[in-house]
């Protein structure tokens, strides 16, 4: 497409898991597809309802998402989400209303009276020296801090969602804006060996690790069975810091839906010391994983 020229019209309509799947699957090395956006995710929110849909140009997928409905009792409107979605390997560039308004017209016309959505796009970069640098120097917020990088084109859709009437809800002070995190770290594995990544680390991290080695802790890989005990953690961990956790039962849910989609999707690691486990569960999609640790 020229600069010049005028992006065709785009429609959405329903796609069934396996075309959605299929999608997601074609799109796999872009590493910018959330599990959240995965047909199996729609299983797991066993509260919500969840379809899959595409954007066509003409009769061809140029992208898909999944949409979680939650119904408003005794009424016949529902509020739309989009966890981490709509994700832009082929919406982009062009003008936000080429893609946002088709998927609005539809949306209303499943009587939805609100839409929230996740894009994962990019704004603002911050290196690991950038921050260690600003804790020393100040207390101020991350969002205060100079980033390494900024990125004009997702300023730019921010900026167009605007204008188009979209609200982006202010982040609080723990970093939560929306629903999920509005600030994420990540850390680069690729082409790096156990010793590259355990010098990367400082001094404390890498004194407390050996101290965990010359105490006999061993981290091994969970299998189903070994959620309870991931669990009992969890529930320990949520008492600690004063957060509502949710039932076994939904990560049993988590664990056969993930795993029917993609066997490879979720792993889960434990720690052990003289029988006494601690957890860690590992969600990972497109090359890229999320992990929470617990303990």
């Amino acid at each position: 497409m020229s600069a010049n020229s005028t992006p065709s019209e785009l429609t959405v309509r329903p796609l069934t898991s396996d075309q959605h799947l299929a999608w997601i699957q074609s799109q796999d090395g872009s590493g910018s597809i959330s599990f959240l956006q995965t047909p199996a995710w729609g299983q797991v929110k066993a509260d919500w309802r969840h379809e899959s849909l595409g954007w066509f140009d003409g009769e061809q997928l140029v992208s898909a998402a999944l949409v979680l409905y939650r119904p408003i009792p005794r009424l016949k409107w529902s509020l739309a989400y989009l966890p981490e979605g709509p994700t832009f390997p082929t919406l982009t560039p062009g003008p936000a209303a080429h893609w946002v308004n088709p998927l609005t017209a539809y949306l209303k016309g499943k009587k939805v009276f609100t839409i929230k959505m996740g894009p994962p796009v990019i704004v603002r970069q911050w290196s690991a020296n950038a921050i260690k640098d600003a804790i020393a120097t100040s207390s101020a917020k991350l969002q205060d801090v100079v980033p390494d990088m900024s990125n004009d084109q997702a300023t730019e859709l921010v900026a167009q969602l605007r204008a188009l009437g979209w609200h982006q809800e202010v982040a609080e002070g723990d970093g939560f804006g929306d629903v999920q995190p509005r600030f994420v770290f990540q850390l680069d594995l690729r082409d790096k060996s156990v010793d590259d990544l355990f010098n990367g680390m400082n001094q404390e991290w890498r004194r407390n690790i050996r101290k965990a080695e010359k105490s006999g802790v061993e981290v091994i890989e969970g299998t189903f069975d070994d959620l309870a005990n991931f669990h009992a953690v969890y529930v320990e961990t949520a008492q600690r810091d004063r957060f509502t956790p949710r039932p076994l039962r939904y990560f049993e849910r988590m664990w056969k839906a993930m795993e029917a989609e993609d066997p490879a999707r979720l792993r889960l690691f434990l720690a052990k010391k003289r029988r006494r486990r601690f957890g860690r569960d590992h969600v990972g999609h497109g090359g890229r994983a999320r992990v929470v640790f617990l303990r």
